[in-house]
């Protein structure tokens, strides 16, 4: 979507916005009508004041009076009601909006690739998704519905205006033409500093999402007073685009309020030259166009600021739309019905870069049969990490083919493809939430009966219970209150839950301890039994037993084999590697 910063008003993302008003038409056409009645209600007060003056206190018809003071509180009343379903419905309407269109761009997220999240901030998303669309919310509430009240009253009221007197109307409306000029430039220089608002608030919780979740090594590595200082730079960015905005309005409002003042004296000059002259105005007159000048000049003051809430919206919905309007799904995606799996997979000349021209895998063949236990290993950067986010789709590969059943994996459908593969990371990640809820995430078809027993089976269920709530203990935010190796612990459960055909396990024993790599060997074997798995590990030791081991280096396949077999190949990088290591685990 292109940038329209420069326009005061966008009609096509206006027009957009008001597209999802079409599913509450009885209650957008009740706010609508209230609107219209409001304007034309609020036009009886001055006329009735003009008739109370003129006819019955000037010349003292007390019932008249009376009547007319009558009159004056109903059509109060009528006000009040009227505006109280104008607010309530134009503030129904906006939060109903807010909603769908909330749920529509985080659904939208959900279904983005991974390489979309490696290159946007996580910070400038939850903007997108929170702060923005609640300025979408008062773009229907204060902005829409109350611009057009006022500008339907600002035309009801020129229009009496003409009827009394054409003479005071031509004077009250003589500013008319300057306010609506200074309106317009008003309106042009806010747009832009209303997009640097949103963009220095994006910044600003970028940032702080970013610090808070990285606190650990902000503290490790003595950063706070850079941090700070950084904070300090942004935040004073965030300031300064607000004083901006602030500085438009100074200058718009007084001078705003200098043409109202002028126009209304104007008024009181003139008409009461009239009545004095005895040019057939009565006092009354004069007073109801005071009274009506007010209700034309006012509106316009709060049309420039409510239509800042308009633009406000505008700005907003154009992220939110550019967001929404992003292609970054899975292009293909396939109608076969992933079910029941036997986990014959098949790499065929695959080859992928996460940034183009850049092949982090560089035409691999690679075949895995049904229950085989596979190990991958090699040096960081090799593509041992890359293999695995391939096969369930988490990027799509440049050349070749990858297939699961001699079914390629563009075929199947994407969501029961990835049922049908678990996958333990090195950085486990957990919710905060109770553990429970953490390995069945919330999926209702995984009873707490069956959690329990596969925790049993995989040997961690008596550690949940040393817990304080068992499997009800909330670990908070990302797994906080349990070490890396009980994270680890708690991912091979959820993943042994969701009884995959395919299991891919990410170093998923590095920096543990001792006792917790022993329950995660455990685990490690119980939950690969019968069942195709992929095992991508630096500690050698822990793949001794894989049916096959794959080594990696720079995108290629070097080595294959078994264990014995690597190990007898004289100058092997897998024994290389392994003596290496086994050298250091000595020497420790």
């Amino acid at each position: 979507m292109a940038n329209k910063t420069g326009n005061a008003f966008d009609m096509d993302i206006f027009l957009r916005l008001m597209s999802f008003a079409k599913r509450y038409k009885l209650n957008f056409f009740i706010a609508s009508i209230s609107t219209i009645l409001l304007a034309g209600v609020a036009l009886l007060t001055p006329i009735i004041l003009k008739e109370t003056v003129d006819l019955y206190i000037t010349n003292k018809d007390i019932e008249g009076l009376v009547k007319n003071i009558l009159l004056m509180l109903s059509v109060l009343m009528l006000e009040v009601v009227l505006r109280f379903t104008f607010i309530y419905f134009a503030n129904w309407v906006g939060q109903h909006i807010i909603r769908d269109i909330r749920a529509k761009i985080f659904r939208h997220i959900l279904q983005f690739k991974m390489s979309y999240f490696d290159k946007n901030s996580v910070g400038k998303l939850v903007t997108r998704v929170v702060s923005d669309i609640e300025t979408i919310a008062a773009f229907f509430s204060s902005g829409v519905f109350t611009i057009v009240s006022d500008v339907l009253q600002m035309f009801a009221v020129i229009i009496v205006m003409f009827v009394i007197s054409w003479k005071l109307a031509f004077i009250a409306i003589a500013v008319l033409p300057i306010l609506i000029y200074a309106t317009k430039v008003f309106q042009k220089a806010i747009k832009a500093t209303f997009q640097e608002v949103r963009n220095q608030v994006a910044n600003l919780n970028g940032f702080v999402q970013e610090r808070v979740t990285g606190m650990k090594i902000v503290q490790l590595f003595n950063r706070e007073n850079i941090e700070y200082n950084n904070f300090k730079q942004i935040n004073n960015k965030h300031k300064e685009a607000h004083i901006k905005t602030i500085w438009y309005f100074s200058i718009f409002f007084p001078v705003a309020e200098i043409l109202s003042s002028i126009g209304i004296g104007l008024i009181v000059w003139f008409g009461s030259k009239q009545v004095i002259d005895a040019a057939v105005l009565g006092p009354g007159t004069v007073m109801a166009f005071v009274q009506m000048a007010q209700m034309l000049f006012r509106p316009l003051r709060q049309i420039a600021d409510k239509f800042n809430q308009l633009q406000m919206g505008i700005v907003s919905g154009e992220r939110v739309f550019k967001i929404i309007d992003t292609e970054s799904t899975i292009s293909k995606e396939g109608t076969i019905i992933a079910n029941n799996l036997k986990g014959n997979i098949n790499f065929k000349d695959v080859r992928f870069s996460y940034v183009e021209d850049e092949e982090v895998l560089k035409g691999i063949n690679l075949k895995v049969k049904s229950g085989q236990t596979i190990a991958i290993v090699g040096a960081t950067g090799a593509g041992k990490s890359t293999i695995i986010n391939l096969i369930n789709r988490f990027y799509e590969i440049d050349a070749g083919t990858i297939s699961v059943d001699d079914v390629s994996i563009d075929n199947y459908n994407l969501h029961s493809l990835r049922d049908q593969v678990a996958i333990v990371l090195q950085d486990v990640f957990l919710f905060s939430d109770s553990i429970l809820h953490n390995i069945t995430l919330k999926d209702d078809s995984i009873s707490k009966e069956e959690v329990i027993k596969a925790a049993k089976q995989i040997g961690i269920h008596d550690f949940i219970l040393t817990l304080p709530g068992g499997y009800d203990y909330n670990v908070k935010e990302r797994g906080a209150m349990l070490s890396s190796g009980q994270r680890q612990l708690i991912a091979f459960l959820r993943a042994y839950v969701s009884k995959p055909s395919i299991l891919i396990l990410d170093e998923a024993t590095s920096s543990v301890d001792a006792h917790s790599e022993q329950m995660i060997q455990y685990a490690t074997e119980t939950i690969t039994k019968d069942r195709t798995s992929i095992v991508i590990a630096h500690r050698l030791a822990t793949i001794k037993k894989a049916n096959k081991i794959i080594v990696m280096d720079k995108g290629f396949i070097v080595e294959e084999g078994t264990h014995l077999e690597l190990l007898e190949k004289v100058d092997g990088y897998y024994k290389n590697l392994y003596d290496k290591q086994f050298s250091l685990d000595v020497a420790s």
